[in-house]
């Protein structure tokens, strides 16, 4: 039988902190025939947002934050990568694509797909170069889903979860009230990326 794939999802894992059995960076990719949860989420608010204003969620609040900046850690010729205001992980990020209408990775060009390995390259090495260390990360795209609904209000975007809170060897734990009725931030979002754009995006700790 044909099973139709509603959703796809691109992950990658790094480092035992976030349960890597590998030494090296691994990625999957899950197709499912539902949406799954935080995806269905996702979905229900970009198109509410859409039927209201017209206009994508997250391309208008990409332009919002291109105004202020305090929060952008890098940005290329096609991509931002930012601590969203959002974050409860203390370096998590953002990365959107400056271009409107992506809604899914098929849809970028080979010059965005450039782009995106450069952007990625020099925010990956921030993160390493912060602590010093291979930074431990799990990370995956969220984009439209498929079927024969009209996703017109879909961004493509990237989400990077970090569990590092204070050093290499530290890291966050979500437990007690944070995981029972609210996560707290243990640093703003305005300073975790201050603190990200002062890391090198360039030389790596390890050269």
């Amino acid at each position: 039988a044909v099973v139709s794939t509603q959703s796809t999802g691109v992950f990658e894992n790094k480092g035992a902190m976030v349960g890597c059995s590998n030494a090296h960076p691994h990625g999957q990719i899950w197709a499912c025939s539902f949406l799954p949860y935080l995806v269905q989420q996702e979905d229900h608010f970009q198109r509410e947002y859409y039927g209201r204003k017209g206009s994508r969620l997250l391309w208008d609040y990409l332009q919002k934050e291109l105004q202020k900046r305090d929060r952008i850690v890098e940005e290329g010729e096609s991509w931002v990568a930012m601590v969203p205001f959002w974050a409860k992980w203390p370096f998590e990020l953002l990365v959107l694509p400056k271009r409107d209408n992506v809604r899914r990775l098929r849809d970028l060009t080979s010059d965005e797909i450039a782009d995106l390995a450069r952007t990625m390259k020099r925010y990956l090495t921030r993160y390493d170069n912060l602590f010093s260390c291979s930074f431990p990360y799990s990370m995956g795209w969220h984009e439209a889903p498929n079927g024969p609904d009209n996703m017109d209000h879909w961004t493509l975007h990237a989400h990077y979860y970090p569990p590092l809170l204070r050093s290499a060897t530290v890291k966050k734990h979500i437990a007690g009230f944070e995981m029972l009725a609210e996560c707290q931030r243990d640093l703003t979002a305005e300073s975790a990326a201050e603190r990200l754009r002062a890391a090198d995006p360039e030389n790596h700790f390890s050269t």
